[in-house]
Parts: structure tokens; C-alpha cells; sequence
């Protein structure tokens, strides 16, 4: 019988073992056609013009972050406010407590302009 432990390592390198042999695997079988026109940048059918890198500006990186936390936080309430009836006052409060972490976030975020187009 083996250890909780070596249990856990042996899982970590079978799966470890399973993506070497896939990553291996898929190099051996993949065609290899290699020439020129392949390796260039397609955009739209259209030759690239100039550099392929585009440097956004961190306001867009700060907006996408700021959807994303508000898009999981429904993800939370919505099944709270569904159930809000049968869980209780404990639960009331604590929804509360999370609602008000994420309003004073939205109040940093406003206070610093990270809503603001210009």
C-alpha cells in the first residue's frame, strides 16, 4: 500500500510522463512543411505592413480587469440572491460584506480614472 504522499507524486508524474509523450507524439506526427510563405504574418489576405507587435495602452488591460471581476462577481450573487430567502441572516450579511469590498474597489478604480475614455 502505497503513502498518501507517494500516491501524489506518482499521480504528478503520470501526468507529467502523459504531456511528454503527447507534446512528443504530436512533434514525430505533425507534417513538416516549412518554407518561406508559411512562416510570414497572414492578416486578412493582405501582406503585413510593418511590425506585427502592437503596444496597447495599460487603460485597456485595467478596463478588461475591471469587467472580468464584475462579470465573476455576478457569478456569485446571482445563485446567493436566488437563495437568499433559506439561508439566513448570517448569509445576508456576509453577501454585504462582499458587496462592499467590491463597491470600495469600484470607487478606487473610478477615484484613479481607470473608467474614463479619453
Amino acid at each position: 500500500m502505497l503513502s498518501a504522499y507517494a500516491t501524489i507524486y506518482f499521480i504528478v508524474l503520470l501526468a507529467i510522463a502523459f504531456a511528454a509523450v503527447t507534446l512528443l507524439a504530436a512533434k514525430l506526427l505533425r507534417p513538416r512543411v516549412e518554407y518561406a510563405r508559411k512562416l510570414t504574418t497572414y492578416e486578412c489576405g493582405m501582406p503585413a505592413v510593418g511590425t506585427t507587435e502592437v503596444k496597447l495602452n495599460i487603460r485597456f488591460y485595467v478596463f478588461a480587469l475591471l469587467f472580468v471581476l464584475f462579470d465573476v462577481e455576478t457569478l456569485f450573487v446571482y445563485p446567493w440572491a436566488v437563495t437568499a430567502r433559506g439561508i439566513g441572516p448570517v448569509a445576508i450579511a456576509e453577501m454585504g460584506v462582499f458587496l462592499a469590498i467590491l463597491f470600495v474597489g469600484l470607487a478606487y478604480a473610478w477615484a484613479k480614472g481607470a473608467l474614463q475614455w479619453e
